[in-house]
């Protein structure tokens, strides 16, 4: 599950978090946009519910100096050894420049120099390099943690999956369908023994059609329109289905942008329904190639009515009993 939950205080995750893995969920997995940072629901998870696995999906790449982000994923470790997977990724002109005014240069280059920079200094190592994109001078962790974690990366197309097949412990895919996953994972050849394959699903468990298509349409018009996702959408062919939201969006025509998804595409990219239907169409993405489901749990009507008693009603439902 991805955490936090929207609408949960962080403070009161603790029964979320009990809760997760009392309905059979083994990883909870955190984001960072413009709510909480990637880092500090983990440390929660780790001192209130020592079983669950964490990882990060993803923490940008540009918006920490390596030796911070070195320093952050080591500390997260050292509190959940052997249960932390720190993915990584370039993140977005936006989120990087726009929000944290750092300059969004060589998005595939940063990334490879800081996975790179990551294995070295997270297993305890003196990193003193110039990199194509930074240079760090003399750099070693004080407490560098006793089971360095996995450095998962954030990958679309396929020089990032590569890269990621190549160098990284894993590959974290986010906004594709369950029949879009061959392709991803094609592109990742064999697998070498512990790679794992992560990928972000977006589900609203409620039966009102309505709601879930309304809402998945404005995060679809929001995200891919961003000019990386739009490319990997024209990679998995959806440049006809799409082509009227990415013209319509370039003409500033945000509402006939929304309006022009079709609902085919909702449905492939926002799962809905009963939360046993979600969790059927869920099982499509493991059977088609990914290691670790990851649900982003979006808004429904019976969540806005219910509160915390309709989300300790649908955990449940949506998770896996253990032994089943």
């Amino acid at each position: 599950m991805t955490v936090p939950l929207s609408g949960v205080p962080l403070a009161d995750h603790a029964a979320v978090y009990a809760a997760l893995d009392r309905a059979g969920f083994t990883d909870v997995w955190s984001s960072e946009v413009a709510g909480a940072d990637a880092f500090t629901p983990l440390t929660l998870a780790a001192a209130w519910q020592p079983r669950l696995r964490l990882g990060t999906a993803i923490a940008p790449v540009f918006t920490r100096g390596p030796g911070l982000l070195a320093m952050t994923a080591a500390a997260v470790a050292e509190a959940a050894p052997g249960r932390f997977a720190l993915g990584i990724g370039a993140s977005s002109p936006v989120l990087v420049q726009d929000w944290n005014a750092v300059p969004f240069e060589e998005p595939f280059r940063r990334t490879r120099d800081v996975l790179r920079f990551l294995h070295a200094a997270l297993c305890g190592e003196t990193v003193d390099q110039a990199y194509d994109t930074f240079t760090v001078r003399r750099f070693t962790l004080e407490r560098p943690p006793a089971v360095p974690p996995p450095v998962l990366l954030a990958a679309l197309r396929p020089g990032m999956l590569r890269l990621a097949a190549a160098e990284a412990d894993g590959v974290i895919l986010n906004w594709l369908s369950a029949d879009d996953v061959p392709r991803a994972v094609a592109e990742l050849g064999e697998h070498r023994p512990g790679f794992e394959v992560v990928a972000r699903i977006f589900v609203c468990p409620t039966e009102d059609a309505a709601h879930a298509r309304a809402l998945g349409r404005r995060l679809i018009t929001g995200y891919l329109t961003v000019p990386a996702y739009a490319a990997f959408h024209r990679w998995l062919g959806r440049d006809s289905v799409l082509g009227p939201m990415w013209d319509a969006w370039a003409a500033g025509d945000r509402r006939g942008a929304a309006a022009a998804v079709p609902d085919e595409v909702v449905d492939a990219l926002v799962l809905h329904g009963a939360p046993e239907q979600c969790i059927a169409q869920v099982r499509r993405y493991a059977d088609a190639g990914v290691d670790v489901p990851v649900m982003a749990l979006l808004p429904t009507p019976e969540l806005a009515a219910g509160g915390a008693a309709a989300l300790a009603t649908l955990i449940p439902r949506l998770g896996i009993a253990e032994g089943s």
